[in-house]
């Protein structure tokens, strides 16, 4: 979990999740960062967060879906093995272990201003973890995505534990459909095969 500031959230790659093209916008955010991946680096997904707290389970919400949708992606943090701040620099380790240069999609919920609830974000670069709750964390990701699941600024421990479920599993849900059918896209297009999934909706 941490927190961003209005000026720090471009519109190009920001959508709330109540649009009704904030599905298609996500997806294709998410392809235009896969274009710079280079050939034979592994995806690798990062999905930060704890089931403990309605408002920061955002992580293991996406990372248990994309799971479900594809066994074989390489995926940190699910629902039933959280990724969070006691044990992510050892996962960290875990991940440069196994992989050469991997390229991390790393994914986790913020706090925000109260206009900015709902949106979800895709950015180039590393996320801080952990800076809503005035935790010291590793700066993880070549690009990130993050969405805005409630107010920040104040009592962030109440209020992650007060968030709406509901707002939660919407995003985590057009996050991770999001992120399958950009990796169906981006793998197909390496091999020159047209996706069958071009018109998949959430």
């Amino acid at each position: 979990m941490y927190k961003t500031a209005k000026d720090e959230l471009p519109e190009r790659f920001s959508c709330h999740f109540e649009d009704p093209l904030c599905f298609n916008k996500i997806e294709k955010a998410i392809c235009n960062h896969l274009r710079e991946v280079d050939p034979g680096r592994e995806l690798i997904y990062l999905c930060i967060g704890t089931d403990r707290a309605t408002g920061d389970c955002l992580g293991p919400l996406v990372g248990s879906r994309l799971k479900s949708l594809s066994s074989q992606s390489r995926v940190y943090g699910t629902l039933e093995t959280p990724v969070h701040a006691t044990n992510l620099k050892e996962v960290l380790e875990e991940i440069f272990r196994s992989y050469n240069n991997p390229f991390i999609i790393a994914v986790d919920a913020c706090l925000g201003n109260a206009e900015r609830i709902g949106y979800i974000n895709v950015r180039q670069g590393s996320l801080k973890p952990g800076t809503a709750l005035n935790k010291t964390l590793p700066e993880v990701g070549d690009f990130h995505i993050s969405a805005v699941v409630n107010v920040g600024g104040f009592f962030e421990h109440m209020v992650l534990q007060n968030t709406r479920l509901f707002i939660v599993n919407k995003m985590a849900d057009i996050i991770a459909k999001g992120l399958y059918l950009a990796r169906v896209k981006f793998t197909t297009g390496r091999l020159g095969i047209t996706p069958l999934l071009e018109e998949t909706q959430p």
